[in-house]
Formats: structure tokens, sequence, C-alpha cells
């Protein structure tokens, strides 16, 4: 009887603990000193009882440890998050042949990126092609010359998770290549890896956590089975939504004319072999006007301007990154940055830098000491935005020239 009246008199401290974690309030409890009868005294009464009351952590005072406090939770909000951006993707096809695929389960391919693609807070890149080991319904082409389709199998696909990727855009032209099942067959892997994707009639868009905050992403594209670019009011609508329910949005596009003859950002409608390809100058400004903070083309192959518009940051085009086996990556179709970015919590741009890879055919994208990608962007962005309020330098840093 005696040692269990001072094990009870022990835990009331941590009774009144516990009972602020079960309701979700908390009672912080200085109880005063409890004295323990001597072994011959009579107990009438429980000793809790002899606990005249117990204090919050502001000093109220509580009859009981029945009664609730409410207290006031404000959670601490980064400042800024880093975000890092590659263009186009593709780590193999075994279509047409199983000698598109690459060797040791594509590991050489990442080696000379992966380590810096891991560092950021958030990665993104531009998934093509269908993640899918075998079957489908292949893509009929309407001019056999220039169409390719890329079926990627299963296998490699954990590549994107280990190298740091958590969103990939599914809105382009190769999305759609082995039909609704290598659509689903995406969505399944990619799902299971826990990247968030978006931009496939099966999943438009997306709200993602990380860092502490809330990120909304959504992918664009002019092709079938994606998230059309050429809808305005439905991407208006989307990117509304998303600005509501997180702290900034992420917009991907895959628009514009294709190869070395359209680097340009011409502020007008685009065409490639009869395929109206979108205005990007447009479809940019006008999702930021409605909410965008960040919008990330890719699609001509090639690297395109940057632009600084409301203080946010338009990459018009991110070129190809890691594209195995089926593609052309001579001159500047094998230049592959990553633009790497820092945005606040509103998603207004800092600061940038562009790390400058070229693609190698064998090894994936190599460090390129020439500083190619970040030269040419540099360049194109001088031409086609003369009152750009951000400039690059010979190091591949974007400098914000008002701030």
């Amino acid at each position: 009887m005696k040692k269990n009246i001072q094990t009870l008199l022990f835990l009331v401290p941590f009774l009144a603990l516990l009972s602020g974690c079960r309701t979700g309030r908390i009672a912080a409890t200085t109880p005063q000193a409890a004295v323990i009868p001597a072994p011959d005294t009579l107990v009438t009464e429980s000793p809790v009882r002899e606990l005249p009351y117990f204090l919050t952590s502001t000093g109220d005072t509580l009859s009981s440890l029945e009664e609730e406090v409410l207290i006031s939770l404000h959670p601490v909000k980064r400042d800024s998050i880093r975000l890092m951006a590659v263009g186009d993707m593709m780590m193999g096809t075994n279509f047409p042949s199983p000698h598109y695929l690459p060797a040791d389960s594509g590991y050489q391919l990442w080696s000379a990126a992966g380590g810096l693609l891991r560092s950021a807070d958030l990665t993104f890149g531009n998934l093509e092609g269908a993640i899918l080991t075998e079957g489908g319904e292949q893509k009929e082409c309407k001019n056999p010359d220039v169409c390719y389709v890329f079926r990627t199998p299963d296998y490699l696909a954990f590549q994107y998770k280990e190298n740091g990727f958590d969103l990939l855009s599914t809105a382009n032209n190769h999305a759609n290549d082995f039909g609704v099942t290598g659509r689903k067959n995406t969505k399944r892997m990619l799902d299971s890896l826990g990247i968030a994707h978006a931009g496939s009639t099966e999943q438009p868009y997306t709200l993602i956590r990380k860092k502490g905050m809330t990120i909304g992403f959504v992918a664009f594209a002019p092709n079938r089975g994606t998230l059309s670019l050429h809808q305005t009011d439905q991407a208006i609508s989307i990117v509304k939504k998303l600005d509501s329910l997180a702290d900034f949005v992420v917009v991907s596009f895959h628009a514009g004319g294709e190869g070395s003859k359209n680097q340009h950002v011409t502020r007008k409608r685009e065409y490639y072999f009869g395929e109206d390809r979108g205005n990007v100058y447009e479809f940019a400004h006008t999702m930021i006007d409605n909410g965008a903070d960040i919008l990330l083309g890719h699609g001509p192959h090639v690297v395109r301007a940057v632009e600084l518009y409301n203080d946010r940051l338009i990459a018009y085009s991110l070129g190809n990154f890691l594209t195995y086996g089926r593609f052309n990556i001579s001159g500047p179709t094998g230049y592959a940055p990553i633009l790497d970015i820092q945005i606040d919590g509103e998603g207004k741009f800092i600061s940038g830098q562009i790390h400058s890879f070229i693609q190698d055919k064998v090894a994936g994208p190599l460090k390129d000491d020439k500083k190619r990608a970040a030269n040419t962007m540099r360049e194109l962005s001088q031409i086609d935005f003369p009152e750009n309020e951000i400039s690059i330098d010979d190091s591949g840093r974007i400098i914000y020239l008002h701030r």
C-alpha cells in the first residue's frame, strides 16, 4: 500500500504531461512538494489531493488535470528554398532494340551530375517516353523520318529517385509513345518511388510537401495524353487553384520549335512539322500573372534564354540533359545545363547559377569546363530580353540587377 502511494506521487507530473499530449493541448505542471506519509500514518484520502494546484507554462492555475488550456503554435517557415532543374531525360529504350539500353543499370550515366542534383532541396526534370518493360500501344507516326518512340524498362526508373528527383514532368510529345498502358505504368512506377509527377491526363497536377513548404506542380504540352498547353482557360484555373493551396507554384511546359534553328524566343506562335507548339512567351507570362512562380521550359532540345518577369524566373528551354541512345546530342543539342536557383518563400527569385554539362554518348552528362550551356543561355538572354532584370556572368551566375 505504502509503495503504491509513493509511486503514484512520483508519476503525477508525468501524467499531467501525458494528458496534454493526448488531447493536443498542453498543461505544463509544476506541483507543490508533496509530503509522503510516515509508515505508521493512516492515509484517508488520495495523495493526489495533497497537490492544491498545477501551473501552466504561463503561470495560470488549473484546478485539476482535467482542465485544458489552449496555447498558440507558430510553425517556423523557411525563408528560401534551393531548386535545381534540368531538361529532357530518357535513360534508354528497349524499343526497337535492347541495344539502346545502358550498361550497369544506368549508374555511369549519373556519375558526374548525380551528387549535384541530390544536393538541392527540390529537383525537377522532364521525363521523355514511357516507363514500361514490355507491351503497350505503340504510337503511329505521320512522318516516320522524324518519329521516335521510347520505352524505358521499369528497372531503370529507380535512378530518378536515386539521383534526387522530386518533380518529373510527364507532359511532352513522347508521353503517349506506348498509349494508355505506357502512361498508366509510368504513373504506377513514379508513385511507387515517391516521385511527384504531373502533366498526363491521369495526373495533370499535384501538391507536395518539401522542406516545410507546400509546392504546387503542373505541366503542359501540346500533345495527346497530356494536359493541353492550348487550353488557356483551363491552365489559368489550375494555376489559380494551386496558388490558393501552395506556398509557391512550379509550372513546366514542353513547347516551341526544335533544333539549333529554334534557339530564340520569338514571342510568336511556333510550329514544327505542322504541329502548333504554342507561344511560349505569352503562355509563361499568363501563368505568372495568374499565380505561377517558376516556369520551366523544355522541348526544343536546345537551350534558350532565361527571363525575370514580376520577380519570377522563366527558363524557356533547358535543352537535353540525359538522353541516351536514340537522341542527337551533337553540337548545341548536347549542351546539358543544370539550373540552380534560390527562391524565397513566396516563389520570388533571389539568385541562381547555371552549371554547364555536356552529354557524352556513353557516359551521360559530363562537366563542361568551357561552360557552353551557360554561355549560350547568356547570349540568348541578352539578345531576346534586352530589358531583362537579370544577367548571367562568365561563371554562369545569375544576378538580379536591381536588388
